[in-house]
């Protein structure tokens, strides 16, 4: 009883300074943005409906990206694991990467000056991407173990995701609500819009460089086991929690894109109008946020995670049947930004017991080499949700060369489908996997309070 109180003092105590929140979250926030706006159908949309990329080839991209992710992101994540330098482990990726990452995000929305035949644009978006990709892989990685390295403790760290989820506004609000503002038309002169993508990619630069002053990790087990890359990956998928978590995070990820990728389209050929459908989701988002934050220690993450998924997979059935009816879809943003809440507030509080886990397992901190095979499994979720959009959208007759509002009956149906039919299954594949679940309980509990004496004990 006595060690179990010294415990919960140890994580009331813990504090993690509030600039290194701030700065933290807000670099988060940019880098999401960029990396949202480009692979969450503004990148497709560019090259396909701007540009006239076939999309065959567009979707062959998103193939062959997801396969360069098979070796990119594991190799990333242990290779930080093991770097050693007096910024730490993770810092120098995040700036020194931020110049080049906002470099090529700002010349992804040019034309290339060898012509625009078929063969160019799909080598521009193939090597626009895969490089955009290696940055993102490499700064992104190092911000969203940085939690888990700033503070020991799950109280702490939740307070870390608070504001990523306060931040996280900006990382929805640019790709759903500023791009379909200032995307260009077929036909239409880019210039406006390549001004305005500049100055976001330049203002994500200065804020993910300067972050890096304001917060430091705390270096806790560093590993020292002499696995090599294809053992430590095998590892992470003996962790069963992991498994059970990765059907949750592809789902996430899937879902976050192909909603970003699909309002796009969906407002250029409905009715619903879209600042009462931003309005539903913000309001279904703030809610989400206050339900899981109360309910997180009565229910635990493991109900909260399931309750979140059926509730959102219902959402998603009932747009494909009536996104065409305001109401129908009004109700469908609301649940969609619970849903919203639940992926960025409960995922990576899961995300962190699975490591946990795995430290007491295997005696070493791996967060990156998680990260990394997390990414594995997500970019791949990337790839398929725009190349799914795209054929299922063009089998029901979507026609890229109208303009908004021209698409027939048949093709503004399949919209609906595209957008919602994968993210319904998806959410109903998670709801049943979280059976499996076994990170919950007195015994868990106790694992977790043994776990933050020992790191208490090492810092």
């Amino acid at each position: 009883m006595d060690e179990n109180k010294t415990n919960a003092t140890a994580e009331s105590v813990e504090k993690v300074p509030v600039a290194g929140k701030f700065w933290l979250s807000f670099a988060d926030c940019l880098c999401g943005t960029l990396n949202s706006l480009l692979t969450g159908g503004g990148m497709t949309y560019f090259f396909t409906k701007f540009m006239g990329m076939d999309e065959k080839l567009a979707s062959l991209v998103w193939i062959l990206f997801g396969i360069w992710n098979a070796v990119n992101d594991p190799l990333f994540g242990y290779i930080s694991d093991r770097t050693k330098s007096k910024l730490g482990r993770r810092i120098p990726y995040i700036r020194y990467g931020s110049l080049f990452y906002a470099l090529i995000f700002i010349a992804t929305w040019f034309r290339w000056p060898f012509g625009g035949s078929q063969t160019v644009l799909f080598v521009q978006m193939l090597v626009t991407l895969f490089l955009f990709d290696m940055f993102y892989t490499a700064i992104a990685t190092s911000l969203y173990v940085m939690p888990y390295t700033m503070a020991v403790s799950n109280k702490a760290r939740s307070s870390i995701f608070i504001w990523k989820i306060a931040f996280s506004v900006i990382t929805l609000a640019v790709p759903l609500v500023v791009f379909p503002l200032i995307k260009p038309e077929v036909g239409s002169d880019p210039t406006q819009f390549q001004i305005i993508m500049t100055a976001i990619g330049v203002g994500a630069f200065l804020v993910i460089f300067i972050s890096t002053f304001f917060y430091k990790e705390k270096v806790q087990n560093e590993s020292t086991e002499e696995m090599n890359i294809f053992r430590s990956v095998v590892t992470c998928f003996k962790n069963r929690s992991f498994v059970v978590f990765e059907i949750l995070s592809f789902t996430v990820i899937f879902i976050q894109t192909i909603l970003m990728q699909g309002v796009i389209y969906y407002f250029d050929e409905f009715d619903t109008p879209m600042p009462f459908a931003y309005g539903a989701l913000g309001l279904g988002a703030v809610g989400g946020i206050l339900l899981w934050i109360k309910m997180l220690r009565p229910w635990g993450v493991r109900k909260c995670v399931t309750i979140m998924c059926v509730a959102f997979a219902a959402g998603a059935t009932a747009m494909c049947i009536g996104g065409q009816i305001t109401p129908v879809a009004l109700v469908v943003f609301v649940l969609a930004g619970c849903g919203f809440a639940g992926g960025m507030y409960l995922v990576p509080i899961m995300n962190g017991d699975v490591i946990d886990y795995d430290e007491l397992k295997t005696g070493a901190r791996r967060e990156g080499i998680y990260a990394g095979v997390n990414s594995l499994i997500t970019k791949p979720a990337i790839s398929l949700a725009n190349a799914a959009f795209l054929m299922i959208a063009k089998w029901f007759g979507y026609d890229t060369t109208l303009t908004a509002g021209m698409q027939s009956a048949l093709a503004k149906h399949g919209i609906l489908v595209a957008w919602m039919a994968i993210p319904a299954l998806l959410l109903i594949a998670s709801a049943i996997g979280m059976k499996f679940y076994p990170l919950y309980g007195k015994q868990w509990e106790d694992d977790k309070a043994a776990l933050a004496k020992r790191h208490s004990e090492v810092n």
